[in-house]
């Protein structure tokens, strides 16, 4: 009997050091080769399209920038976008391909359900035998507003961006060109694989939002930041300044001239600082960057979220953000002219209208920079809130003195200056014009940044439209972006 139960014992105990070796063989050895497997990637994409993937709405709640629907294919729910290109540049795509881009992807464990405050719905989901749902995303976005910046853009290459400079609250945010998301969702993969090689070879890159993903020259608008220096540093609205015609750069025979090789304000030996941002006078906003110093612009630039270079950075955003770049000090040591073009933002200065319109929406309220809010909550499929995100102050850039004295000095440009065409009757606008140089022979891009009313601002908005748009070499901010601007302005105040 003792013999028998050895030999079940010494049985057992070879059957579990065989379990313990498979396992073991399974989960390290063979792990990779498994997950790579071809057949287990498609049971894995059968159990991620099970899933009833949550929504994601514009701020009222009930306009759906992004949704699922029952398939029927293989897979059982197939992403939609209603609106596709019109919201693109912020849902993202959700791809059987290529995955996921944009809110899709930096709040997909919400979407999928697999965010740990689900759980709960999820296992109650198991219990009664009902499929897998995610939770809905709630945007800042406010469907007027985005509607209005695309229509105001027509065709023109460009981008669109409103916040509310109270709460950073995203409002708009439009590029062109865009694209439809729903042709990436689609679940026909020869149709998928058409569409991403049409979006991934157009030069043009519909895929990169304009809005907030590329970089281009600021121009003038940049002389926000270099105004703000100037006061931040003893410099008054009322401080004079030479007015030769042209700026003879140090260091170089080279000379900075303004637009259109004109004399500002008919030639007066001296103008004051807010008379220059007024008429956006380059030789004298080349004047008061060298009379600053790399280091007085560089500070002020990171002080409004500026980076150093296009790696760094620290301002939050849901989406991947390129922030605007200000060279660091030393790289002006053996280019001391420079500073004159990058005071004006030329040379190696960059942004994008998310970026110029963080800028305004600091002097907008009162010095203080919110960080941009593109999202509110996640509500779960009953309805209940599981998440807020509230409100951020992502730095004081300036003073309340230094913003109330540049919102004068924009109010200025609309109301006699470069900026007259964004003009609103019976609303006080406060605005800064760009057109920025960017290739020999090469049309400028037009800028237009503001907000209003200038009193009490409600809405900022910054445009950027690229090669001059419909104007081409004859463009101006004050004559392209300045009315795409104004007409967003009108909506947001409600017409």
């Amino acid at each position: 009997m003792d013999r028998q139960i050895r030999r079940l014992g010494l049985a057992l105990l070879v059957l579990f050091l065989l379990l313990f070796a498979q396992v073991n063989y399974l989960q390290v050895f063979a792990s990779q080769r498994l997950a790579d497997n071809p057949a287990n990637a498609t049971r894995q994409l059968i159990a991620e399209y099970e899933v009833d993937r949550g929504s994601i709405l514009a701020a009222d709640g009930r306009t759906v920038l992004a949704t699922s629907r029952r398939s029927p294919g293989a897979l059982r729910y197939q992403r939609r976008y209603p609106q596709g290109p019109l919201y693109a540049g912020i849902t993202g795509y959700y791809s059987v391909i290529y995955g996921r881009s944009g809110l899709e992807q930096a709040f997909n464990s919400y979407l999928n359900g697999s965010a740990p405050e689900l759980l709960p719905q999820t296992l109650a989901d198991q219990i009664l035998g009902r499929p897998k749902r995610g939770a809905s995303v709630i945007t800042t976005i406010e469907p007027a507003l985005q509607k209005a910046a695309a229509q105001a853009l027509g065709s023109q290459p460009g981008a669109v961006v409103a916040l509310d400079p109270r709460t950073g609250n995203v409002l708009a945010l439009f590029a062109n060109p865009t694209y439809d998301p729903n042709l990436l969702a689609s679940q026909d993969p020869r149709e998928v694989r058409r569409a991403w090689s049409r979006l991934i070879n157009d030069p043009d890159k519909p895929l990169l939002s304009r809005a907030y993903q590329e970089l281009y020259p600021p121009g003038s608008t940049f002389k926000l930041v270099t105004a703000a220096a100037a006061l931040q540093n003893g410099y008054t609205p009322d401080s004079l300044w030479p007015n030769p015609p042209v700026l003879q750069l140090p260091q170089t025979t080279h000379v900075l001239e303004n637009f259109g090789g004109e004399h500002c304000l008919g030639g007066a030996p001296k103008i004051t600082t807010a008379q220059a941002l007024t008429v956006s006078c380059n030789v004298v906003f080349g004047e008061i960057g060298l009379a600053l110093g790399a280091d007085a612009l560089a500070s002020q630039a990171r002080a409004f979220g500026f980076a150093p270079d296009a790696a760094s950075g620290d301002v939050p955003f849901a989406l991947p953000f390129q922030e605007g770049v200000f060279p660091d000090p030393s790289y002006f040591t053996r280019r001391l002219p420079a500073v004159a073009l990058s005071a004006i933002g030329q040379d190696n200065v960059a942004a994008n209208p998310l970026q110029m319109a963080l800028v305004a929406a600091a002097i907008a309220n009162g010095g203080v920079e919110m960080a941009p809010r593109l999202v509110t909550e996640v509500r779960d499929p009953s309805g209940r809130v599981i998440q807020r995100f509230p409100p951020r102050e992502f730095g004081i850039p300036i003073s309340p003195q230094t913003a109330a004295e540049l919102t004068r000095m924009m109010v200025s440009v609309v109301q006699s200056g470069t900026g007259t065409a964004a003009q609103i009757p019976g609303v006080t606008v406060a605005g800064k014009t760009g057109t920025a140089q960017h290739g020999v022979g090469r049309p400028p891009h037009a800028w237009f940044v503001s907000f209003a009313p200038a009193e009490n601002p409600q809405v900022v908005v910054a445009v950027i439209v690229l090669d001059g748009g419909s104007l081409g070499s004859d463009a101006t901010g004050g004559r392209v972006a300045a009315p795409i601007a104004k007409a967003v302005m009108e909506a947001a105040l409600g017409g």
